[in-house]
């Protein structure tokens, strides 16, 4: 419940400064990739788009590189945990199989051991 409200106290007011971002700057801005094209040909007319959207992108596109980077870093934890899970799934099955083989067995077979190791002292 605690999650959930500072998930809306923190996620509201964010997205509301986001569409205020969004509002205050509709002006168009020329993109361009290549970082070797002459000054002159950046003020030539040609096809704009919203600056915001090209902010929003890029930030999309940090968060997408971002979280792709973290999946491929925890690669080795994944593999572990699947193997320590496979471990703990085989021992618990031969756990399981002793104490059915246990209960099957008569009650009197602890006390057998028992007298087996003190006929051995």
């Amino acid at each position: 419940m605690v999650k959930r409200i500072v998930g809306w106290v923190v996620l509201v007011p964010f997205c509301a400064a986001l569409v205020l971002f969004a509002l205050a700057n509709r002006h168009l801005v020329t993109v361009n990739f290549n970082p070797f094209v002459p000054a002159q040909a950046e003020t030539l007319p040609g096809y704009g788009v919203p600056f915001f959207l090209v902010l929003f992108l890029v930030l999309l596109t940090g968060v997408i590189l971002g979280g792709v980077a973290t999946w491929l870093a925890q690669g080795q934890v994944r593999r572990d945990k699947r193997h320590w899970r496979r471990e703990a799934d085989r021992l618990a099955q031969e756990l399981e199989a002793l104490r059915r083989k246990e209960a099957q067995a008569p009650s009197n077979r602890a006390l057998a051991e028992v007298d087996d190791m003190v006929d051995n002292f």
